[in-house]
């Protein structure tokens, strides 16, 4: 009898400690939220989906996560917040709509002359993944991307040179605003959702923006001329895609490593992306009786230095915070390598681009 009973104890105590040993296999699924602002026929947005989808299948059900596009958990202003006080569990907007929040990365929006959707995607990420700016530290990026350049679109006036921009009202915001600006141009605060209307009733002659907008936005119907500027003035916004912190933590490894895989190749397909939805965009802006003007060289490299006042303010404003000039020159220095380095990739993949 008494052995039986001791038997009877040892299967209980190991029964107990496998339980404690194996919550995840106990509790089911770890689940997460996942918030996005852009509407969700956003080609961003069905990427995202997609990004679900991947994790729930490579970690065999073990990580699922509930996705939340169009602002219907957090706003575009609150994703990151939402985030670090985890009423999302993961996120995705860009730094333009919490100016002053990451001022090291807010380097990455200045009009050093993307090339790309996809060249600036990578430039973003690889910033990230080198300098690692404590701004970051409350959270746990995935990863980094970008839409294509911004490029001047007018609805009445050819813009074939700085002179042209002259007192036409642009939509601007954020770094926007400061580069429509220096070009000689007026910024109106005009929300992308407003920007259709806007353009209607004439609020503003012009905007400062991706291609992809002229399609997805449905501006193409309104602006008539598109001027080539990348290369002399073009920026972009940083978007991210960034986690919770105690969320991040608390994962096993195994699912750690997952996560990290998956996002990194789809940092690279929303490049793709972005080069692609801006291909739509600007040959729905032709079918609709739109002229692309090309900016000569001369032109370009009167573009560039009319912009070049923005870095020296952004400069003397992060010293003023106490940054190192030798440290953001650095910097500045490694964004336009990779700029030049994932140029030279895009071409080498054969990558269709519309600039």
């Amino acid at each position: 009898m008494k052995r039986v009973v001791l038997v009877l104890f040892v299967i209980i105590a190991f029964s107990l400690t496998s339980v404690a040993l194996c919550p995840a296999a106990s509790s089911g699924p770890i689940k997460l939220k996942y918030s996005n602002f852009l509407p969700a026929t956003h080609p961003f947005s069905v990427l995202g989906g997609q990004f679900c989808e991947e994790i729930k299948k490579r970690t065999n059900d073990r990580l699922e996560i509930t996705y939340y596009p169009g602002g219907t958990l957090t706003s575009a202003t609150k994703v990151y917040d939402g985030v670090v006080n985890e009423v999302s569990d993961i996120g995705l907007s860009h730094i333009g709509y919490t100016r002053g929040r990451f001022p090291v990365t807010e380097l990455l929006d200045l009009p050093v002359g993307y090339a790309s959707g996809y060249v600036a995607t990578h430039v973003k990420d690889d910033f990230y993944r080198k300098f690692k700016p404590k701004e970051w530290n409350e959270v746990q990026p995935l990863f980094f991307f970008a839409p294509g350049p911004q490029i001047v679109a007018t609805k009445a006036k050819p813009v074939r040179k700085l002179e042209d921009l002259k007192g036409l009202k642009i939509r601007g915001t954020a770094r926007i605003a400061d580069t429509v600006k220096a070009l000689g141009g007026t910024p109106v605060a005009v929300e992308m959702t407003d920007a259709y209307d806007g353009l209607q009733r004439g609020v503003i002659d012009g905007i400062l923006d991706a291609m992809e907008t002229w399609r997805g936005w449905k501006l193409g119907e309104l602006v008539k001329h598109a001027t080539l500027s990348a290369r002399g003035a073009g920026l972009v916004f940083t978007f991210y895609v960034v986690m919770a912190k105690d969320k991040w933590n608390a994962l096993p490894e195994d699912i750690k490593k997952t996560v990290t895989e998956v996002s990194a190749e789809f940092m690279d397909k929303y490049g793709v992306t972005s080069n692609q939805i801006d291909i739509a965009g600007r040959d729905f802006f032709k079918e609709k009786g739109g002229q692309i003007y090309p900016l000569a060289d001369d032109e370009i490299k009167r573009w560039q230095k009319a912009v070049e006042p923005l870095f020296d303010t952004y400069m003397k404003d992060m010293q003023a915070k106490g940054a190192k000039k030798s440290e953001m020159d650095e910097q500045l220095k490694y964004i336009r390598e990779r700029i030049g380095y994932w140029a030279e990739q895009e071409k080498a993949k054969k990558l269709p681009t519309a600039h």
